[in-house]
């Protein structure tokens, strides 16, 4: 196959056959599709083993990819949650009736065919695919060689409830995994409306480059916890460990703590002990390896200077100690990628003055990085985490995947 031209075609012609679907049945489909995965979760995990198998133990990307039987029943209840949340479509956001007697109405409708680029996790096709059908979206859906087998088979599914539910299975499709399609998929636009890119840092940059169509970008995590002086450093450093090794693969584990000298020799003896179990490598600054160092923490790298602004992926973090709150924003600033910061601290000044200033999509006090989750958050499953300002920032659920439309009714008034 040269091209998927054809692909896209069916695509743009499956939006006249969700266009159809009322809200109760797009409701009905989601649920029977949350039960047809369950019934399937043998199947799927064969399936996901095969990609599983082509992928070395080591590799973080490995626990992204796994698909076991409570993640499965954890997807089944995404999907339903997806189908209680209110459809976004047809709110009325303003009407007015003008002096002239035309009557201006603006309300929200989906957005059409919506292209998704994503890597290894194909917890991603069930999400993104619910989320589309529920708010009267087609997608079209190009996930990573690393899950080819997985999301064959799970479109295969969700391709047949459709079937069963007497619309067209082209609402959702597999683009081939080949990368030799991207480009063709990225100047697509007279298919597609609008793509995003969910993964690598990498891969988002490739997409913001090369695209022809409109993009909403879900940005890479590169996520900082800062200990304020007056912070409770035990509090602290259990929130730093969960937000490291509760789930270093994803997007909103921490990859750098940032600590207030004046507490860094304390908060470090405390969180090395916490850090330990879990081997986690710890790139350092120079005094703070210094304390590292005297506290005999074995898995202890001197920090390069790329080792800030670093998304690790992985049982790993760097550590910066800073003279104060305003070291600690600028080197936040300098760093971040603007998905979540965290501070830890008891001062209410300094608390309010990070969590306005620091220029990222979610911040924190006193919690972890890893509660940054559209489903944590009461908006059901997520396309990603975005870290633009515009259309969507944050949590990209639901209640973003639509567009604005005006109607204007007239008796004959011109211009």
């Amino acid at each position: 196959m040269d091209s998927i031209e054809e692909q896209l075609i069916q695509a743009r012609e499956a939006k006249k056959s969700i266009s159809t679907l009322a809200d109760r049945d797009k409701q009905r489909l989601i649920n029977r599709l949350a039960v047809v995965i369950t019934e399937h979760t043998a199947d799927i995990i064969a399936e996901n083993l095969k990609d599983l198998q082509k992928m070395e133990d080591t590799d973080p990307k490995k626990d992204r990819l796994l698909l076991n039987a409570e993640r499965i029943v954890g997807l089944a209840d995404s999907l339903r949650d997806v189908a209680a949340l209110p459809d976004p479509t047809e709110k009325v956001i303003s009407e007015q009736t003008m002096d002239n007697g035309l009557f201006i109405r603006k309300k929200t409708v989906a957005l059409g065919v919506v292209g998704v680029i994503y890597e290894s996790r194909p917890n991603v096709t069930v999400d993104v695919a619910a989320l589309c059908i529920r708010s009267g979206n087609v997608c079209v859906l190009r996930g990573g060689q690393d899950a080819y087998h997985t999301n064959l088979y799970i479109v295969a599914l969700i391709q047949g409830v459709l079937t069963e539910f007497g619309l067209d299975r082209n609402i959702v499709q597999q683009l081939p995994a080949d990368r030799k399609y991207i480009v063709e998929i990225l100047r697509a636009k007279k298919y597609i409306d609008v793509i995003i890119p969910r993964g690598s840092n990498q891969l988002i940059e490739f997409v913001r480059e090369n695209a022809q169509v409109p993009v909403i970008e879900t940005g890479a995590g590169v996520c900082h916890t800062y200990i304020e002086q007056s912070g409770n450093l035990e509090s602290g450093a259990d929130i730093v460990v969960n937000a490291k090794v509760s789930r270093p693969s994803v997007c909103n584990s921490l990859d750098t703590v940032v600590v207030d000298e004046s507490v860094a020799a304390d908060f470090l003896k405390i969180l090395a002990p916490k850090l330990l179990p879990y081997d986690v490598e710890v790139f350092a600054d120079e005094r703070a390896y210094a304390i590292l160092e005297e506290q005999a923490y074995p898995f202890l790298q001197l920090a390069k200077a790329d080792d800030f602004g670093r998304e690790f992926l992985d049982y790993k973090c760097s550590v910066k100690i800073v003279r104060g709150i305003d070291e600690a924003l600028d080197h936040i600033a300098a760093y971040s990628s603007k998905h979540s910061e965290a501070i830890i601290t008891e001062d209410a000044a300094k608390s309010e003055l990070f969590l306005n200033q620091v220029d990222a999509a979610v911040v924190y006090l006193n919690a972890s990085t890893r509660f940054t989750d559209g489903q944590v958050f009461g908006l059901g499953a997520e396309i990603g985490i975005s870290t633009q300002k515009l259309h969507a920032r944050g949590p990209f659920a639901l209640e973003k995947l639509v567009t604005e439309k005006w109607i204007v009714k007239g008796k004959g008034q011109i211009r």
